[in-house]
């Protein structure tokens, strides 16, 4: 147009009326500079600030140009084709259209089906989720969708699983700094507004006092934030910062799915600091290694998709072959474009549920951009100033999807005929004394305040109820260990104890007892039990 008019002079003002869907100040200074620069080329700009008031006349003396006004818009972005390969641990690649030639496990057949041939997962409602509310994890409703709540047994198993997580990073064997800070960042802000860029769609924003913020989707924004200000030399790194960050993403209202996919949840991330991209490589053995080592105490396995560029995969094919030898079983290759992400590999961790669904659980990526984008830096031994490159990772993934994965793995224990049943570590209560009428409740107490004492979560079933029932009641809680307290077992001076893993009965004296349970908490958390010792006293919840 400025060709066509003829005109040697240009004013460039960002005249916001005339659009009804307005960019951010940060986006519109941004196009404008880039307009400013484009036009400069063949006339003279000037370029009027925001705030300018605005009196002007247009006078159409007959040239057809002299009103001339249009929209401009970029062309839809076509959707990238999505290329996916089996990789076996032999080397053999296997294109995902010919799955079924060779012999594969039948949850990596599902794994395959979902995320490479899109095919539409089974439906129902999974049985997980009974598990879930009885245990007192619930939406709230008066919430946002998407937003759960936890009773006072959730608590617990929360707090457990928290405490894990926290034990699973120190067990690297790395030096790592546990962190806290804010859930919400300012978008004005560039390398806030690129990461979020980078992250997609799903962002959960708020405005306060016309600024508009991103709440954390992950643990991400505070540690980068805070150690852009670190004075880190080449001698600290490898170092990892860890948070158990409550962290946001708007799904969508049809996927939520109760400790799986919220709107809010509870993401113990930890970021690993390396020099370079081969010391992340090394380091990201020993965390691939540590993400089974975790989903295989609790008897299940993992089905991988390894996310990475055809040049990363080209370029370090023996680094790649190094992970699938160690799974001992095909990974599906997921191809995505170059210089897309901020990473060059994302490792996806998939159990496959009782309704046949890959479901994601752990995770890690190799992060080589975000150090830039925040201005973090380390000094190297010729005292210059370099970016490191930072592993991501969840071990255990968030606390609620690792609960989901306890939670599942019970439903498949009652499937094969067993008692479904959490951990013993995990286990709100861990043992529950009945006695067998008022006479023995002094007794009770005083066991379970030795019980407690060692660190082991007892309680007392005081209720004015029959035995059956209240036998009943606390195997409905799952309880692992069950004791019958009465005149016999007194003067015998042993329990007799219902172990739930089993369904036996089994006499033990109260050091046996303590001893058998610290031998199955063994490497796991003691959490002091937050519930009151006596149950009569407890109002009804789930």
């Amino acid at each position: 147009s400025v060709k066509k008019l003829g005109v040697k002079e240009v004013l460039l003002y960002p005249y916001a009326h005339l659009s009804e869907n307005l960019a951010s100040p940060s986006k519109a200074l941004e196009v404008l500079g880039l307009l400013l620069q484009k036009l400069s080329n063949d006339v003279k700009v000037s370029r009027a600030p925001f705030g300018w008031y605005k009196r002007f006349t247009i006078t159409c003396i007959g040239h057809p140009l002299a009103e001339f006004s249009k929209t401009i818009k970029l062309d839809a972005e076509r959707p990238k084709r999505e290329d996916y390969l089996i990789l076996l641990p032999d080397g053999t690649e296997i294109d995902v259209k010919d799955y079924n030639s060779v012999e594969l496990l039948e949850d990596f057949k599902v794994l395959v089906e979902k995320e490479a041939l899109k095919k539409e997962s089974p439906g129902g409602e999974p049985k997980y989720l009974e598990y879930c509310k009885r245990f007192g994890f619930e939406w709230e409703p008066m919430s946002d969708i998407g937003h759960m709540r936890y009773g006072p047994e959730a608590t617990l198993i929360l707090e457990a699983v928290s405490e894990y997580s926290w034990l699973c990073a120190k067990s690297l064997g790395l030096p790592i700094f546990k962190v806290r800070g804010t859930n919400m960042f300012d978008l004005e802000y560039k390398p806030v507004k690129q990461h979020a860029e980078l992250f997609g769609d799903r962002l959960y924003t708020l405005e306060v006092d016309d600024k508009k913020y991103v709440l954390r989707y992950a643990a991400c924004h505070q540690q980068f934030a805070m150690i852009k200000d670190w004075n880190i030399s080449y001698k600290n790194l490898p170092f990892g910062a860890f948070e158990i960050a409550d962290s946001y993403r708007l799904e969508q209202p049809g996927e939520l799915t109760l400790c799986f996919r919220m709107r809010k949840f509870i993401m113990p991330d930890l970021h690993i600091f390396c020099k370079d991209l081969q010391e992340a490589m090394n380091i990201s053995f020993k965390i691939h290694e540590k993400i089974y080592e975790e989903i295989r105490k609790i008897g299940r396995d993992y089905f991988s998709i390894y996310n990475l560029t055809r040049s990363f995969y080209e370029n370090n094919k023996e680094y790649v072959m190094k992970l699938v030898k160690f799974e001992k079983k095909p990974v599906l290759l997921h191809f995505v474009p170059e210089n897309k992400y901020y990473w060059v590999i994302n490792i996806e961790y998939n159990i496959v549920d009782q309704l046949k669904r890959p479901r994601e659980i752990g995770t890690f990526q190799i992060d080589i951009g975000n150090a830039k984008r925040f201005g973090i830096k380390y000094t190297d031994e010729n005292n210059v100033k370099r970016y490191p490159v930072i592993i991501h990772t969840a071990l255990i993934g968030s606390l609620e999807r690792f609960i989901y994965a306890l939670f599942d793995t019970a439903v498949k224990m009652e499937e094969e005929g067993k008692a479904p049943m959490l951990p013993v570590w995990v286990s709100p209560i861990q043992v529950r004394l009945i006695p067998f009428s008022k006479e023995f409740i002094e007794y009770a107490l005083k066991i379970a305040k030795e019980i407690n004492s060692k660190g082991i979560r007892a309680d007392i079933d005081d209720r004015e109820e029959s035995i059956p029932k209240k036998i009943r009641d606390a195997e409905r809680k799952w309880i692992p260990y069950i004791i019958v307290l009465g005149k016999k077992e007194i003067e015998k001076g042993v329990l007799s104890v219902r172990r739930r893993r089993d369904r036996k009965i089994k006499e033990y004296t109260l050091e046996e007892l303590i001893k058998e349970i610290n031998e199955e908490v063994k490497g796991y958390p003691k959490i002091e039990s937050t519930l009151p010792l006596s149950v009569n006293v407890r109002p009804g919840y789930r």
